[in-house]
């Protein structure tokens, strides 16, 4: 069964290496869906939205929420990001990361699968 939740966190960053204008100072309200893979246990669920929401909040929305992303990344392009979030998940979620995207505008987005 694969298990969604979604979250939206703020942030600035720019893009030292990038030839345009996100080499400059600009923020997004990031949307963020953790995706897990797990089977349905005896109780009806293969994991507790509460749960889910509880570990991302504290290893990822907490952390970037309102910051400055440069401070954590040298080069925090959307890829980056999502991989730094992905391999941050993959041990704190106690199911199979399954899957993360990351968008940075509702027409713009990154998707994170372990590779």
């Amino acid at each position: 069964m694969l298990v969604s939740k979604a979250f939206t966190f703020d942030a600035a960053h720019l893009l030292p290496y990038y030839d345009g204008e996100c080499r400059n100072l600009h923020g997004h309200t990031y949307r963020l869906v953790v995706t897990i893979d797990a089977p349905v246990q005896k109780d009806g669920l293969a994991m507790d939205f509460a749960i889910l929401k509880r570990i991302v909040k504290e290893k990822v929305v907490d952390r970037l929420d309102h910051t400055y992303l440069n401070d954590l990344l040298q080069n925090p392009s959307a890829e980056h990001v999502v991989i730094w979030i992905g391999n941050d998940l993959k041990d704190a979620v106690p199911a199979t990361l399954h899957q993360v995207d990351l968008a940075e505008t509702p027409s713009s987005w990154v998707v994170y699968r372990g590779e």
